[in-house]
């Protein structure tokens, strides 16, 4: 079997990010502490793994969870994971990191522009796996007020780059997103303690200029 070609990327001491064609992993020496929409360890929960696994457009296996523990096995991780699904090409994941003082960010995005959608506007869909996948790695201590606040500035961000890009849905509205976006904010433990992460605090607007500088290079990348 041909192992695919992947790249690594160190962002903060004991976190690594590895990216191939099958998938983006986060691998921490030491856990993490993640709050997430995620397949598998959705909420908050305190890991060493994330995994956004790639699927063929059109996945609809009725168990993505079980297919997600054995991708996980298969990469030899035996011990409680957090995972996602994403339709766009994992290879092509968007790194951008972000410092000041003593916090540090760090994103990993995975930009597809299937399915664009207008929250409150577009029609209900069913589950799919996920096209704009978001993981946000935060060097820093936040409490847990701060790491749903960090859910919603990464959010807003992502938003805020698809309107500067005009992405539109098929309808003609401004895309707030795509229909089955997933977000991942995984904090370190280390370094400043984070109260709060609003757009406006040095955390949060250190997250929001990373998922800005990331999404907004994949969604260039995707029409290049």
């Amino acid at each position: 079997m041909v192992e695919p070609q992947r790249e690594y990327y160190q962002p903060f001491e004991g976190v690594e990010i590895r990216v191939d064609s099958e998938a983006v992993q986060v691998i921490s020496e030491t856990p993490l502490v993640v709050c997430s929409s995620a397949v598998v360890g959705g909420g908050v929960v305190s890991v060493r793994h994330i995994i956004n696994m790639h699927v063929p457009k059109g996945y609809s296996k009725s168990d993505p969870a079980g297919d997600l523990e054995a991708f996980a096995r298969r990469l030899g991780i035996m011990e409680p994971f957090v995972g996602l699904m994403t339709a766009a090409w994992t290879q092509n994941a968007k790194l951008a990191v972000a410092r000041e003082g003593g916090i540090g960010v760090a994103v990993i995005a995975t930009v597809g522009l299937s399915n664009p959608i207008a929250a409150g506007l577009s029609a209900v869909a069913s589950w799919a796996p996920s096209t704009i996948n978001t993981i946000v790695l935060l060097d820093a201590r936040p409490e847990p007020g701060a790491l749903v606040n960090a859910i919603i500035t990464a959010t807003e961000a992502k938003s805020l780059a698809l309107s500067e890009a005009g992405v539109k849905t098929p309808d003609g509205w401004q895309a707030s997103g795509t229909s089955t976006d997933a977000v991942v904010v995984a904090a370190t433990g280390e370094g400043e303690t984070v109260t709060f992460a609003g757009p406006l605090t040095r955390s949060g607007w250190l997250i929001a200029r990373a998922v800005r500088a990331a999404i907004g290079s994949g969604i260039a990348g995707r029409r290049g």
